[in-house]
């Protein structure tokens, strides 16, 4: 097969169009080595969507604790947080923290 018998043949004459060249270069380049490539840009949208679902698990966050907050704004819930976190107690009162046998096995 010489040089002119590929030149008849349809597929080389598409291949070998000036047009079809630089549009796969084109798609080449865009692709792989621009700095705005599809690579990057996939890479981006994925550092996007993770950031939107971080967003909104801190505005579902952000509610329970403004949600708490409005909870603690009466003495006798704040009262009680105290005591259940941080045991704290009033004057002249003694704690008893009572621990269960499936718990102490979980803490060793």
């Amino acid at each position: 097969m010489g040089w002119s018998e590929l030149k008849k043949k349809k597929w080389f004459k598409i291949v070998t169009n000036t047009y079809i060249l630089v549009l796969t270069i084109f798609v080449i380049w865009m692709t792989f080595f621009d700095t705005n490539s599809f690579l990057i840009h996939r890479k981006l949208q994925k550092e996007i969507d993770k950031l939107e679902e971080q967003k909104q698990f801190l505005k579902t966050e952000i509610d329970k604790d403004k949600e708490t907050l409005k909870k603690l704004s009466n003495p006798k819930e704040l009262e009680k947080f105290a005591r259940e976190n941080y045991y704290l107690k009033k004057d002249g009162e003694e704690i008893f923290i009572i621990e269960y046998e499936d718990s102490t096995a979980n803490k060793n």
